[in-house]
């Protein structure tokens, strides 16, 4: 398949219809590019900015060959499309981030195999099958510990944590499960989270924007603030080099994000990764307003063979991402009121409790002032 860089006029095909998925279009147009989104559901956010759409399965092979040979690239805004979507793709146009890439960071045990390969610490894991599976890994492990599906989970979904061994029949977890493959994943005594949002160009380019500090509640991301606050210098360059050194080894195109716990020891600051989104991500939103280049037009320069844009803060300033979850979007026009605050609404139908329903961003003062 002919990788040529594409031009203004281009058609970028993008899989999944979701809110990233909307800002990878907006973004999109903003360079003359068009967009076709491919997606399920007939009421994807994405379908109301794209020139055109397809709505249809994720496995029909049909459905997505004509989509695939309709346009110049293929992105996806989502990491849980199934690998032979993917390889289907890509047999009819360049695709980007690679299958491979999306293989890999989809499972949570290929994952921290290809993690820990590069010498990155994670936490301490166990593939957890059986039952049997189970008692052995905490036997391993110890507890506290998390157990997740090793696929599909995100926002807190698909994760239990284990306090005490006596907690629930062992076959009784594994029904509520629903029989999914499964990883035990050791305790890591965090003080806080932080990721690195970055780019690959084809060229093999790398451009990272500032490290982030986010804070979860109900195990979704509700507030991201840059630059995160209070690491020293040298952490920082590290969260950069181990999200270099992933994307490298990937042979990755396109943004992804590197989630990492910063452990505190005797004084001293290090750094496990949690995991690899392969895609543009929530904690990455801030840069619409906040960086030279978003997130999202750093993505559509990657895919399109295009040099990196510029990641550095506006004015060097501090930002503040907050999520708007549920019935928090209702207050649409206090935010759009509010001086200095960038308002984003999704254009999703139903405030659900826990659905991601827009976000707001605020510019602050100099960073460290």
């Amino acid at each position: 398949m002919t990788d040529r860089i594409l031009g203004p006029g281009s058609t970028l095909g993008i899989v999944g219809g979701g809110q990233l998925g909307r800002m990878i279009a907006l973004a999109a147009a903003n360079y003359g590019l068009k967009s076709h989104v491919y997606a399920p559901d007939q009421d994807s956010p994405a379908f109301d900015v794209a020139a055109r759409t397809t709505c249809a399965a994720y496995d029909d092979a049909e459905a997505l060959a004509a989509f695939a040979q309709s346009v110049d690239a293929v992105t996806y805004e989502f990491e849980n499309i199934p690998r032979a979507t993917a390889d289907i793709l890509a047999r009819h146009a360049p695709l980007h981030p690679n299958a491979e890439a999306l293989s890999t960071t989809q499972d949570r045990l290929s994952e921290k195999d290809f993690i820990n390969g590069l010498g990155i610490p994670t936490a301490p894991f166990r593939a957890v099958d059986t039952p049997d599976d189970l008692d052995r890994a905490i036997e391993a492990l110890g507890l506290p510990a998390v157990l997740k599906t090793r696929r599909f989970g995100y926002d807190g979904k698909g994760q239990r944590i284990l306090r005490a061994r006596a907690e629930g029949d062992r076959n009784a977890l594994f029904a509520e499960f629903g029989g999914a493959p499964l990883i035990l994943e050791g305790f890591v005594p965090f003080e806080r989270e932080v990721s690195v949002v970055a780019a690959r160009g084809r060229d093999g380019s790398f451009a990272a924007f500032d490290l982030c500090e986010n804070e979860h509640r109900d195990h979704i991301l509700a507030l991201t603030r840059v630059p995160a606050p209070g690491l020293t210098p040298e952490t920082a360059r590290a969260a950069l080099d181990i999200t270099k050194r992933i994307a490298d080894a990937l042979g990755y195109v396109g943004v992804l994000a590197v989630e990492m716990f910063l452990v505190r020891a005797d004084g001293a600051e290090s750094l496990v990764v949690n995991e690899i989104a392969p895609r543009v991500h929530n904690s990455g939103h801030w840069t619409i307003e906040g960086a030279l280049t978003s997130q999202f037009a750093q993505h559509v320069r990657a895919v399109c063979g295009w040099p990196l844009g510029d990641p550095a803060r506006v004015g060097g300033l501090s930002v503040e991402m907050r999520n708007l979850i549920g019935a928090q979007a209702d207050d649409w026009r206090a935010l759009l009121a509010e001086p200095g605050a960038h308002l984003h609404l999704y254009g999703k139908g139903e405030a659900r409790p826990g659905r991601k329903m827009g976000h707001v961003t605020r510019l602050g003062g100099s960073a460290g002032a």
